[in-house]
Order: C-alpha cells, then structure tokens, then sequence
C-alpha cells in the first residue's frame, strides 16, 4: 500500500537516493530541503505524488510549517526519515565549541523538533514509522571525530528511548547505522577544525585524512542503502538498529565483544557494588 514519507535533508546522499526510490515505488513523499532549487529535480517527474518543502531542521517555524504543508496536501504521514545532517573533523580537545553547538543543533535537537512536529500526527493515526540516521559512528567512537560519535551517541540513545515510548501507539522506530557510503559526508557535509596539536597527529589527524582520503571510494551505495530502508519500512517486524555496509557489521561485533570483554572481567567489581543481599 503507499505511504506518505516525509524525507530530510534530500539535496545529497541517502535522502536523495531514498526520496528517489520511494516515489519510483508508488509512494508520495515530502522531500525536503533547505533550498527547495535543490529538490526540484526529484520532484518534477510526480506532479501528483511528490512535494518539495522548504526546511531547515534548525528554525523551528520552518518545522511546523513543513509539518503542515504536509498534511494539508497528504492528509497524513507514515513515514519519517530524520536524514539531514552535518560531520565535523578534529580531535576532541581541538574542536571549537561554535561548530560543535551548530552540529548538536542539527544533528539531535534538529531531528528531535522535527519528531515532536509529526509525533502528533503519528498519535492520532496510531500508526507510524520514525527512522533516524545515524551511524556505525553512533555504537563506536573514532579519534578524530569525537563530537560527531556524541551526536550520534544522542540519536541512538534518544530513538531507543522513544521506541519503547511509542510502540503502544503504533509508532515504529528505526536506527539508520551506516558505515562509509558514497555520499558527500565526508566532503563538503564536514569541516574541519582549524586546531592542531600534534600530539594527536597520529590518532585524530591520521583518522581524519584517511576518510577525507576514502571519500568518493567508500563502498557504500547510496542506491542500495535507499532499498533497504525501503525493506526495512515494508518489513512486519522492522528493526530497531539497522546497519548499512560491511564494515558497519564489522565494527558493531567487535564492539559487542570488547564490551562482552570488560563486562565479563570486572563482574565480581560491578556486582559488588551494590548493598549486600
């Protein structure tokens, strides 16, 4: 049956590529964007079933007003895919607060307002589904990009939490956890600091260079990541975490068995921290 998707962050990458496979599919989509120029592309094929919004996750009465575009043209919205976003490169004691705010802002409180704007909308329906991109980069931290694994820390912290807030409503809740994908993330989507201390030349600054030196050759493709969120959403019982490339699997085992490590070697420590029985 088609859903009504409402997609941010659509000019680049996954949003792109998802807003283009969920229209080729019979759906109708929002595709939103900060400049609606960038969009027009997309929506010019599906006169009846696609609308561009202008958004900027960042202003809350561009959310409510893109919240209401859509509903007033679909009358409902199914989906939720919380996409816009930003990286940041520089160790963690180099990073400039101003820059940090600015992705915090876009990154978690961004796609926590844009949520509270269609939550009630989902409420009513009682039926939804809210999937958040994050990032393997949200279960593993990476030297280099510190502040960018906090934001995405966020994101994965606070959709656990609101799955099991909404499940009783009908309100589905995935995590988006990519690895490297041949968006423009780790182009233009990233600045860097201006800080260097050398002596995390060789923990940040080599993280940093490599995946500046990887971007364009990630194998990541952002066509195929579109089609398995799409089964993901068709799916009866979606996940809560679902991750996109082989070496996001890769670094989310190794970090089961690093935690599965320290768990089981301080367990006489851990349980002797509570009140005697």
């Amino acid at each position: 049956m088609s859903k009504v998707w409402f997609i941010t962050g659509c000019s680049t990458g996954f949003g792109r590529e998802l807003a283009k496979e969920v229209l080729a599919l019979g759906n109708r989509a929002a595709v939103a964007a900060r400049n609606t120029a960038d969009v027009q592309d997309i929506v010019a094929g599906y006169p009846d079933t696609a609308i561009a919004v202008k958004l900027d996750v960042t202003k809350p009465d561009e959310i409510k007003a893109a919240t209401e575009q859509v509903k007033q043209k679909f009358g409902r919205i199914d989906v939720l895919v919380n996409n816009a976003g930003i990286g940041y490169f520089g160790a963690i004691e180099e990073s400039e607060e101003a820059e940090v705010r600015r992705m915090f802002e876009i990154n978690v409180f961004g796609l926590a307002n844009v949520t509270n704007s269609v939550l009630p909308i989902m409420r009513a329906q009682r039926s939804g589904h809210i999937l958040n991109i994050a990032s393997i980069g949200g279960l593993v931290g990476f030297p280099g990009v510190g502040f960018y694994n906090a934001t995405k820390f966020a994101v994965d912290g606070y959709s656990e939490a609101l799955s099991k807030e909404v499940a009783p409503l009908g309100i589905k809740v995935t995590i988006i956890a990519p690895s490297g994908f041949r968006t423009d993330w780790a182009g233009r989507s990233a600045n860097n600091s201006p800080i260097t201390i050398p002596d995390y030349k060789d923990t940040a600054e080599a993280n940093k260079n490599a995946i500046r030196g990887y971007s364009g050759k990630q194998p990541g493709d952002p066509v195929r990541a579109a089609k398995a969120i799409v089964k993901a959403v068709e799916s009866e019982h979606p996940p809560l975490r679902l991750l996109l490339g082989v070496a996001a699997l890769k670094g989310a085992r190794n970090k089961l068995e690093q935690l599965k490590k320290d768990f089981d070697a301080w367990e006489d420590t851990t349980r002797g921290a509570d009140f005697p029985l």
